[in-house]
């Protein structure tokens, strides 16, 4: 058999002729040779298998094993094995290449990924989901884009392909300007009364989205309790609601239902990741970090992010632990290429809140952190406004500041608008620092709102004008999304895989 063949055969068959080499069953002495010759064919499989970079049976590319990989966060396995079936043919496999593409949230391998998805989308409905879902979350998406996402993501339904109902109310959220004949509340009521599964986390998206969540906890609760046996992200939601009523009780039978799901690998260690975080959030309630550190030390060793989601917890309550341990959770972080790491590092270096303040090593680490880490622009952007490294970058700061600012980091506005209203390493500019003052007011700071203010008090009337042109010009350019940051757990895959 040539290695092409033996390249192209199922995985299935392979498994079949490994597991049965040896035990053929012939036992007329007639057969005997026949039987000898079968097995030296089976046991050449396995070695040209060998050959070829594949350790005998059990190391075949799998699909399966794959997915299992990238949900608990071994990005490597997976990809090894995605690229070994990819070379096959296996479309599912290039999908899940452009997965992790898109997860690496670098814009060259994210256009890579959307190529990807286009040339599988004709016959798979999984491609069809996430090109949907990728085109929902395309920063400054046309308006033809956004049409080509709801039909996406609604062919991807039809073909029974799950996570589609929340980025299509994410989509009409988002830009109700593109489907002004859909109200998203009926779309979602509509869902609802036909009994579709992510119709209540569609509720819930857009309780979230116009600020009414606090205000519809019981709903919530109500939701999510229906929806947890099939849909694990309701264990974030509830951790959620639980912390802003502050029960207690209710939560921690919620972490132990959680952690027997787990046990019996019914809910991934990204979720387990999730639902610590909300533990260790104090703008939710009372925090429970003893808790959060003990779910996180339990998942870490298999599931890499979660070094980083430690020492993150160490930085935010310092009690639970030394910088020893930090750097020891942040080291193994960045082994497992962790871009959080990279920045939580770069952050200790730029505070000196751990460590002695050191702008040069916090931009070394800021770097690597850069298209995959929103923050990483806006710290270096501080980093270069600020003069930190011996004198002020102004170009350099605003190009960074700007990239973060236009990807929802809103204290990036201000930055900004300090810069042009300052003049530190460049020349004021009334207009533009006025544009960035009224956005840096989603922050609803008092520095921000006090700065706004007065820019506009200080501009005539004509330039006003003008420099509300400008604004919109700005706003426009950033698109609904940026002007509308969603922030859902629900909008990550019902299989653990992180969504768009």
């Amino acid at each position: 058999m040539t290695i092409q063949k033996i390249l192209n055969t199922p995985q299935s068959l392979w498994e079949r002729a490994c597991s049965r080499k040896g035990q053929l069953g012939l036992s007329d002495t007639p057969q005997r040779l026949l039987r000898e010759q079968a097995r030296s064919h089976m046991g050449s499989l396995c070695a040209v298998a060998l050959a070829v970079s594949l350790v005998g049976c059990a190391g075949l590319p799998d699909q399966r094993l794959a997915n299992e990989a990238l949900k608990r966060g071994d990005t490597a396995l997976a990809q090894q094995n995605y690229q070994q079936l990819a070379a096959m043919g296996y479309t599912e496999a290039q999908v899940g290449l452009a997965d992790i593409q898109v997860d690496s949230r670098d814009p060259v391998q994210m256009k890579l990924a959307e190529a990807t998805y286009r040339a599988a989308a004709d016959t798979s409905p999984r491609a069809q989901a996430r090109l949907g879902r990728l085109l929902v979350a395309k920063p400054g998406s046309t308006e033809a884009e956004q049409h080509e996402a709801e039909g996406l993501l609604k062919k991807a339904s039809a073909n029974g392909e799950g996570n589609t109902l929340i980025p299509l109310a994410m989509l009409y959220l988002q830009y109700p300007h593109s489907f002004p004949n859909i109200n998203a509340q009926q779309q979602i009521s509509q869902w609802r009364a036909e009994g579709k599964p992510e119709a209540g986390l569609a509720q819930v998206l857009l309780y979230r989205t116009q600020g009414t969540y606090d205000q519809h906890l019981d709903e919530v609760e109500s939701i999510c309790k229906a929806a947890l046996n099939t849909t694990d992200v309701c264990y974030v939601e509830l951790a959620t609601v639980y912390q802003k009523k502050a029960e207690p009780e209710k939560q921690a039978e919620l972490i132990k239902q959680m952690q027997a799901a787990h046990a019996r690998g019914t809910v991934s260690a990204q979720r387990v990741d999730s639902v610590a975080r909300v533990l260790g959030d104090a703008t939710l309630g009372k925090t429970d970090e003893k808790t959060a550190q003990s779910l996180l030390e339990g998942i870490a060793p298999g599931y890499p992010a979660s070094w980083v989601s430690l020492a993150q917890l160490l930085y935010d309550f310092p009690e639970l632990g030394d910088i020893d341990t930090m750097m020891k959770y942040l080291d193994n972080g960045r082994a497992a290429d962790q871009p959080r790491a990279e920045l939580l590092l770069g952050k200790l270096y730029y505070e000196g809140k751990w460590v002695p303040a050191d702008a040069k090593v916090a931009e070394e680490h800021f770097q690597k952190a850069v298209g995959r880490e929103v923050a990483a622009d806006y710290y270096l952007g501080q980093i270069y406004r600020r003069g930190y490294l011996g004198k002020v970058y102004s170009q350099k700061a605003l190009d960074h500041l700007l990239t973060a600012a236009r990807n929802g980091q809103n204290s990036a506005d201000f930055a900004i608008a300090q810069l042009f209203s300052q003049g530190k390493g460049t020349k004021p500019n009334p207009l533009n620092a006025y544009v960035f003052s009224q956005l840096a007011k989603a922050q609803d700071t008092p520095q921000a709102n006090e700065l706004a203010t007065t820019l506009e008090a200080q501009l005539p009337p004509a330039q006003l004008a003008e420099a509300q042109r400008l604004l919109k010009q700005e706003q426009a350019v950033r698109g609904a999304s940026s002007q509308n940051k969603l922030d859902l757990h629900a909008l990550q895959e019902e299989d653990g895989e992180e969504s768009l």
